[in-house]
């Protein structure tokens, strides 16, 4: 059941006033926010700490220039996404993990000139030469050197401001662009999606209008903030109605966060697949039993990963779908609604239309519109730097099945089906099966150009005993196509994934293209 309906029109404010009005109603000395530095802070807090950085800030940055922030998730990337809006900059989040080559094209594209970082964070990630590249192409402001130049006058200014907000916040549009996020790059380069302050205010108001959050429950967020997840999901949301979240830097910890779950309480945690199953082999029994609400996104949850969730900790995993695109949260499972095998249902006031793609059966190509729709992606040759949505529908590029009550199946990406023989093959469906036969490993499938049967299948795996022919069996057994077989596996000591936890399929296609040059060469 619903906790309220959906309405639109308070998704008609800016980001800083979102913060703003869930200050009013909880009260400015309620501790909303905290981090690894075991320093929560308060509504109040935030927000003073906010126009203090914002006020130094003010004179290093243009008006209007948007400003690359390059930071793990934490509550100084927090206040420095609040800072840049307090004078009304826009933030334009960094995906520290994506290369140079990836980041330097972002910072072309969102026109990035000054990129905010910290030393501390630069040093203990072992970016240094990642820091010195950009350099090259950015001024890089660190905040430790802002900070230090913060004194008693810039701190009773910010006092001032904190206690009357809204007179001193720099004024902005709900159409404006909030924030500038760039797509996961899982199958290509990353784009630059624009989302204004009203796409994400309507995305929370869209979750917490359709999922059944308790008053007292309190996030953990470990997703780094330059993912829509992360910054949504465990950040925004929880900020914007009320409820505690604590921030850690990094979702690798594996050994560490379900300590540090069990330690805060904590009743929310967003992961993927891949992450919670590591979360929980590395947990002690009762270290996840708090959690009450676990929803896994950016890839497939396994049986064997919900099973394990249920018996080791009476956990429910909760399956859901987004996208960058749509500020993220397009459908999610319910607690009291989880059809096991889909992604949910839509949330409230999202359109969708299916389109059939040529030479796939049983699903068909999704499109999505609705207010937490962005206005487009980053295009420096298009008027005000913007290539719009055709009639603000956005291709998720997803082929999916929406059944009789709204619940969608992901079938896989168009880029992700290989034509094998004349037939469109899913690797998604290989990858599947390849979970199934070998349940305690991971699989990556990709395709390349055969001049027989029109592409071929590579499965990589971090299986050494995996085998065409075991995998084969176990096909015929269960009526699988024999075309979804692929007649090559590599095994690799792991499977590179993003920053996000999203198997790199760009880094799997450039390995298989690789080894298959180096075969025929041979």
């Amino acid at each position: 059941m619903a906790q309220r309906p959906f309405e639109l029109s308070r998704t008609r404010v800016t980001l800083f006033e979102a913060l703003l009005r869930a200050r009013d109603k909880k009260g400015g000395k309620y501790q909303i926010i905290e981090d690894h530095d075991r320093k929560p802070m308060s509504y109040d807090d935030l927000i003073r700490a906010a126009f203090a950085l914002g006020g130094k800030l003010d004179t290093l940055i243009k008006r209007r220039e948007t400003a690359g922030v390059l930071l793990p998730t934490g509550v100084g990337c927090a206040v420095t996404f609040f800072a840049l809006h307090a004078i009304g900059r826009t933030p334009a989040m960094l995906n520290f993990t994506a290369g140079i080559m990836n980041l330097r094209s972002a910072c072309e594209a969102a026109n990035v000139r000054k990129i905010l970082t910290s030393r501390v964070f630069i040093k203990k990630a072992g970016l240094e030469s990642l820091a010195n590249e950009l350099s090259k192409h950015a001024q890089l402001i660190y905040l430790e050197d802002v900070r230090k130049t913060v004194d008693i006058g810039d701190k009773v200014i910010a006092l001032l401001k904190g206690a009357f907000p809204r007179m001193f916040a720099a004024k902005a549009n709900p159409d404006d662009t909030g924030v500038i996020l760039f797509t996961s790059g899982s199958y290509g380069t990353p784009k630059g999606a624009v989302l204004s302050h009203a796409n994400i205010v309507a995305n929370v108001e869209q979750c917490y209008s359709y999922v059944p959050f308790k008053p007292a429950w309190s996030f953990f967020c470990p997703l780094p903030m330059f993912h829509s997840f992360g910054l949504t999901g465990g950040v925004l949301l929880p900020l914007f109605t009320g409820h505690k979240t604590f921030l850690f830097p990094s979702p690798l910890q594996v050994k560490e966060i379900p300590k540090l779950i069990r330690e805060t309480g904590a009743n929310v945690f967003f992961a993927t697949d891949t992450f919670a199953q590591q979360y929980a082999r590395n947990a002690a029994d009762g270290d996840l039993n708090c959690i009450e609400l676990m929803v896994c996104g950016a890839e497939r949850v396994k049986p064997e990963t919900r099973e394990l969730y249920k018996s080791r900790f009476d956990v429910e995993l909760l399956e859901g779908y987004g996208a960058t695109e749509a500020s993220p949260v397009i459908s999610i499972n319910l607690p009291d609604n989880n059809k096991h095998g889909t992604v949910g249902a839509f949330l409230p006031g999202i359109e969708w239309r299916l389109e059939p793609v040529p030479g796939i059966e049983g699903g068909q190509r999704l499109y999505v519109r609705g207010p937490n729709v962005m206005r487009g992606y980053l295009d420096p040759t298009k008027p005000f730097g913007i290539d719009l949505l055709p009639q603000g529908w956005h291709d998720t590029g997803d082929v999916v099945d929406v059944d009789q009550d709204g619940f969608i199946r992901i079938l896989g990406r168009v880029k992700r089906f290989a034509k094998v023989g004349g037939e469109m093959v899913s690797l998604n469906a290989v990858e599947a099966y390849a979970q199934t036969v070998w349940p305690d490993h991971l699989h990556a499938a990709v395709a390349l150009p055969d001049s027989r049967k029109g592409e071929r299948i590579i499965l990589f795996t971090d299986h050494a005993g995996a085998t065409s022919e075991e995998l084969q069996a176990w096909c015929k057994a269960n009526g699988a196509s024999e075309l979804a077989v692929p007649k090559k596996i590599v095994v690799v000591d792991e499977i590179p994934v993003l920053g996000s936890g999203k198997t790199d399929y760009v880094v799997m296609q450039r390995m298989a293209a690789e080894r298959f040059a180096e075969a025929k060469a041979a």
